[in-house]
């Protein structure tokens, strides 16, 4: 039941498998992700599930059964779900357990969509879903047999209520790690069919009690059966406000889709529209089809965390504080992934969402008293870093200006200077030594050197802030951090490292290869690139262009030997490196993936034409072993189209995007604006990947780099590719892009 125009040709939302990078475990990712039913930042997204209530990893391409079908608001496996319901058809003998349920399944009778999933299950019966924001529209179509709908309420508390009259289920499900104990998923699901027999469940399906109208409790649900062939329909909806809200959310949302292709439509029309904006042409249908797919996943997260009242203004249930506010709010990110593209992307696509976003990020920091930094729905420190300023530093700089810049300073001051309640992320951990020593020592605080460099980038983000705004308070405090960077760069061996309290470098047996403490999952190869803000000092101390091009060259062509230091063992990533092929370049995993930009930045941007090129097309591609790693909220996708654009954010917190190389031939991104922004790469193919020359607007340009504002404004780029590398282009002084120390 795939979607095509008129005349035979494949809508842009054809293009999408959802289906990529779901072959993945939780000892090897390509992508680490579920086949995805949902609108663009949607509510509630949707999913079949293969794997056992609470299992992170909730669907497994090599799976052979389904067990059920789960409303799903999943960042990442490793942070588990939450507000988890399923409902699951079955056919013949009732069975609410939920291995003794699964049903067995082939992919071939799978079509895995955005707008649209459909699998016919060996026993023959049929499900199909589309969704909506805040709800789906759910087909079952049963054989001549006894047909059941078991209703899951997953791992947790349950309440669950059967009304046979309305033919409706209602309730609501508590469960998840990150939620204040307040928070309910309350639900209603509407079927269009009479029950014939009903009933609930308690203790994960021990105990079955026949006619039985409520249960509540962990591990508890319900079942109704209905008449032998039925094709059945399900309208679902929740909120996390009320049951009154989930009510009214069924009804805004699919009230007038009197039939499931209703919903299937208006899905599609949504899908087609948002990749319609970035319409590509040239290149294989291959190579579309993973430029689709991951356009399709850079625009899942963040998730949407409010309801719409009867008037359309919106207000939600906040994960930070457990009231009720008016406004926006977003949930389901970890800024350590994707403030390096996923929110550079949005920014382009999205200025009005990135605007309320912002807002939000106050608002939560208010309600909280630190701003969120891993949140799933509400706070957790989980991973490194204070970026939310990132976030704030960079709309603003792109004029996405709705919020107030003294305000985000005095809370960053504040996230700075204190520890908060969570992880490593929550406020800063080591302060009291970052303001004194001037990085963050080795055994004192756990990822130190990852951490010295997070600090700095973070505190140059918020003296930008500071000095756009004319804030010479907080552009004075900060200006003393930014370049602290340096104070764990040890020019003896020419990469980043642990350093004590005492000044002294640790550990004395020094190894690049080594994982772990004093880095974030990854080693000094791939870390020491790290100062986004500061290139240009980065290669001073490398001990200049040559030597800095020479160790960047090495870095995709060194053996890709691992060393496993205080992980004790292989981690996925370290096989994942392995596996790609590309010296100790490990794009699956963030701290490296801007890398290839930075001969932007040392007088070689052939080298950088070149080596993107040959990374999109090694480790991407639209299959289940897709993404050369966990996918993470779209920031891996979102590289890949910007990549594949030829742009890239290097220093989130400028108005520059870093030229690469585009994939493409013609590729044309409409503003939300109306205006259009469009890329021609003349003769580009698989061998012309170099930028012979380029024009902006009809202008000669030799920059490395253009603005956001080139793009939102609407224009023309041109270049014209070639076999052999243009090494006068690009190389001179006004060609390289943003360096604080350039500046001061």
């Amino acid at each position: 039941m795939l979607s095509t125009t008129l005349n035979g040709q494949k809508q842009l939302v054809d293009y999408v498998s959802t289906l990529q990078g779901t072959n993945s475990s939780w000892d090897l990712s390509y992508g680490n992700v579920y086949p995805t039913i949902a609108l663009p930042f949607p509510v509630h997204s949707w999913s079949p599930q293969t794997g056992k209530n609470g299992d992170g990893w909730k669907y497994t391409y090599k799976a052979t059964t389904i067990r059920g079908f789960q409303q799903v608001h999943q960042c990442s496996p490793w942070m588990g779900d939450y507000g988890v319901f399923s409902l699951m058809p079955l056919t013949g003998e009732l069975k609410v357990k939920e291995d003794e349920r699964a049903s067995a399944f082939k992919h071939e009778n799978e079509i895995a969509k955005p707008s649209y999933y459909k699998v016919q299950f060996d026993n023959n019966i049929t499900t199909e879903i589309a969704p909506t924001e805040r709800a789906a529209n759910m087909r079952f179509s049963f054989p001549n047999d006894d047909a059941f709908i078991v209703f899951d309420g997953y791992t947790k508390f349950c309440a669950v209520t059967i009304i046979p009259k309305e033919r409706k289920l209602i309730g609501y499900v508590t469960n998840g790690t990150f939620i204040p104990k307040e928070f309910k998923n309350h639900f209603v699901i509407q079927f269009d069919q009479p029950f014939e027999e009903y009933g609930t469940w308690r203790a994960a399906g021990d105990t079955i009690s026949a006619k039985s109208l409520s249960e509540e409790g962990e591990k508890c649900g319900a079942f109704l059966r209905f008449k032998k062939g039925v094709k059945l329909n399900a309208k679902i909806a929740s909120s996390y406000i009320s049951l009154e809200q989930a009510e009214l959310n069924l009804k805004l949302e699919l009230g007038k889709h009197k039939k499931f292709e209703d919903t299937h439509n208006a899905a599609n029309k949504t899908w087609n529209e948002l990749l319609g904006r970035v319409k590509v042409e040239g290149g294989t249908e291959d190579d579309k089809a993973t430029f689709y797919s991951c356009l399709f996943r850079a625009n899942l997260f963040s998730h949407k965390f409010y309801d719409l009242k009867e008037d359309g203004s919106p207000h939600y249930f906040s994960p930070y504080d457990a009231k009720i506010h008016d406004g926006y709010m977003y949930t389901d990110n970890g800024f350590w992934d994707t403030f390096r593209a996923q929110f550079p992307l949005s920014n382009i696509l999205h200025p009005t969402m990135q605007g309320r976003y912002m807002q939000s990020l106050l608002d939560a920091q208010e309600q909280f008293g630190f701003f969120p930094t891993w949140s799933n729905p509400g706070m957790s420190g989980v991973m490194i870093g204070n970026h939310a300023i990132s976030l704030l530093t960079d709309a603003w700089m792109k004029g996405i200006r709705n919020f107030d810049p003294e305000k985000v300073l005095k809370a960053y001051l504040h996230e700075a200077t204190n520890k908060g309640p969570w992880g490593g992320s929550n406020g800063r951990e080591g302060h009291e030594y970052w303001f004194s020593l001037g990085y963050i020592p080795y055994k004192e605080v756990s990822e130190s050197g990852a951490k010295s460099l997070e600090y700095a980038y973070d505190d140059w983000c918020a003296y930008q802030l500071a000095k756009a705004t004319g804030n010479k308070f907080y552009q004075n405090i900060f200006e003393r951090q930014m370049y602290n960077y340096k104070h764990v760069f040890d020019t003896t061996v020419g990469f980043v490292r642990g350093r004590d309290k005492h000044g002294n470098w640790v550990p004395k047996d020094f190894d690049p290869v080594e994982w772990g403490d004093p880095f974030t999952e990854g080693n000094p190869w791939q870390w020491s690139w790290s100062v986004f803000h500061d290139i240009n000092g980065l290669i001073k101390l490398m001990g200049g262009k040559d030597r800095f091009n020479a160790k960047l060259d090495s870095l995709f062509t060194a053996p890709n030997t691992v060393k496993y230091g205080s992980y004790k063992q292989e981690i996925h990533e370290m096989k994942e490196m392995i596996l790609q092929g590309l010296g100790q370049y490990a794009h699956g995993n963030e701290p490296v993936q801007h890398a290839a930009y930075l001969y932007n930045y040392s007088g070689q941007p052939w080298k950088a034409q070149k080596q993107l090129r040959e990374i999109m097309k090694k480790i991407y591609n639209a299959t289940p072993n897709g993404f050369p790693g966990d996918e993470d909220q779209g920031e891996t996708s979102s590289w890949y189209v910007l990549s594949a654009l030829g742009l890239y954010a290097v220093c989130p917190g400028t108005d520059q995007y870093v030229i690469g190389s585009p994939m493409f031939d013609k590729i044309t991104i409409t503003m939300e604006n109306g205006k259009r922004f469009v890329i021609k790469a003349k003769d580009n193919n698989e061998k012309n990947v170099y930028i012979k020359s380029a024009k902006l607007n009809n202008k000669d340009h030799q920059k490395n780099w253009i603005t956001y504002q080139d793009i939102i404004n609407g224009g023309v780029l041109d270049l014209e590719m070639s076999s052999e590398p243009n090494k006068q282009r690009g190389t001179g002084k006004d060609a390289i892009p943003f360096s604080v120390s350039l500046e001061n």
